[in-house]
């Protein structure tokens, strides 16, 4: 796009989007991508601070009228008149992008017709779908500039495209799921994670679908950084459902008194389940999501969640420890046949050994599933054994069984046996072809010597005449 600024700065500014993003995060190349003119004097094109980091994917010239020709870096890095020639390149190039998708939404409209497109000052006539392969090329430097540009960023929240459970392979802004949204929905629902497939076995993915509400899946880690800069869009709540309270719904004024009696009634099972797990969890509570995991490993809503406290710990960025780590919420399913097996043996007897061992072997599981590190790994795994060998009525202090080793020593020098008679029936069968072998070398020469008897005798025969 090409365009001319008047006003208190003038300037001319021709601005290119590349099809390919060549290392715009590498902090060891200079960027070369916007040249500076004075006057159509060339000045320079490694001006860091004419566009920023997040932009440096786009290729321009800049030629201004009011700076002078003998200017410096120094002098460059203090101009006011720079600072309003960022700001207007900026906007524009963002413009840029949001009118490439205004145009995909009217391509689409009007089934690929590209006459009915309409042609925007300073822009080509766009008659395919291209989109996609901007975001697909540049998706991750416009989430960076969601965090490092503030004063923008309603402007980046626009441009942003994420595929949902209802958009199938489709690319969609949160302006076209708000629009699909139903009436009863409040907030729009998102979750993080490794992928897609990731995703679709949480037990939080689980509960959205039963509930028939579309998710947005965001699948790449700079997402949780993304969304922690963005709480809201259009007034509606950014809610990630992998943190306490997944999709909420209202609840008629029955369905309340139900859940009241139903906290009530296992309140025991969630009092011994707090004292249980009081140095893993900092809450216990029946959920009201639909799922069929025993148990769910959530977050606070405003704590930082299990993927990007692993993310944190992964990249090794400098942080304190609680940034690295955090304490889940036990969500309890009392619907679960384990869960109401627990809750009839605690009613029992709460010192139940097998209750222990079952708790919180479902808890490390369920917070493995969730994203959660569990503190003590090797544990887990003595306990998951035992629970196993009581499922096929062994017994849980079992020894090892001692070993009969003479079968296996008698098989042995059975393959023993059988390869030395195979060794000796290979050596005489050897034997045998060499004494073939010698009987028809000594044939042969006998025959030889016939045949020279012969030729000796025919020879006499021949002096004689």
């Amino acid at each position: 796009t090409h365009f001319s600024a008047a006003g208190e700065v003038s300037f001319k500014a021709l601005l290119f989007l590349p099809g390919k993003s060549e290392q715009m995060f590498d902090s060891t190349i200079v960027h070369r991508n916007i040249k500076l003119y004075v006057r159509r004097v060339f000045i320079t094109d490694e001006f860091k601070d004419l566009i920023p980091r997040y932009l440096n994917f786009i290729d321009g010239i800049v030629d201004s009228d009011d700076l002078p020709l003998n200017v410096s870096r120094e002098v460059l890095q203090e101009s006011r008149i720079l600072k309003v020639i960022k700001k207007k390149l900026v906007r524009k190039a963002l413009g840029m992008l949001q009118e490439i998708a205004d145009n995909d939404a009217k391509i689409k409209a009007t089934e690929a017709d590209a006459d009915a497109v309409q042609k925007n000052e300073g822009s080509k006539n766009q008659d395919k779908v291209l989109y996609p392969t901007v975001w697909e090329e540049f998706g991750k430097a416009i989430r960076l500039g969601m965090i490092d540009d503030g004063t923008n960023r309603a402007r980046l929240t626009k441009l942003l495209r994420y595929k949902t459970s209802k958009s199938k392979l489709d690319l969609i802004s949160l302006d076209d799921y708000i629009e699909r949204m139903p009436d009863t929905q409040k907030n729009i629902y998102f979750m993080t994670g490794e992928s897609v497939e990731w995703i679709k076995t949480s037990p939080a993915f689980e509960d959205a679908e039963a509930k028939d509400v579309e998710v947005i899946y965001m699948t790449d880690p700079i997402d949780e950084y993304v969304v922690g800069h963005v709480t809201d869009f259009a007034g509606k709540k950014l809610v990630n459902l992998a943190k306490e309270g997944g999709v909420t719904l209202s609840l008629s004024e029955k369905e309340k008194r139900i859940q009241k009696q139903r906290n009530k009634h296992y309140k025991p099972l969630i009092s011994w389940l707090k004292s249980l797990l009081a140095d893993r969890v900092k809450k216990v509570k029946l959920t009201l999501r639909t799922m069929s995991e025993p148990f769910f490993v959530a977050t606070g809503e405003n704590d930082v969640s299990a993927q990007l406290a692993r993310i944190n710990k992964a990249q090794s960025i400098t942080f304190d420890q609680g940034e690295t780590s955090v304490m889940g919420i036990l969500e309890v399913n009392n619907r679960h046949p384990l869960v109401d097996e627990l809750y009839k043996r605690i009613l029992v007897d709460e010192e139940d050994e097998v209750a222990k061992e079952l708790a919180l072997t479902l808890y490390d599981t369920c917070a493995l599933h969730n994203g959660f590190e569990i503190p003590e790994g090797k544990e887990y795994g003595h306990r998951l054994g035992r629970l196993l060998r009581q499922s096929v009525e062994i017994d849980a202090d079992a020894p090892l069984i001692e070993e009969d080793t003479s079968e296996y020593e008698l098989e042995i020098e059975e393959e023993e046996a059988a390869e030395l008679a195979a060794a000796e029936k290979k050596k005489e069968e050897a034997a045998a072809k060499a004494a073939e072998a010698t009987e028809d070398d000594d044939d042969e020469e006998g025959d030889e010597e016939a045949d020279e008897d012969e030729d000796e005798d025919a020879e006499e025969v021949n002096e004689e005449l």
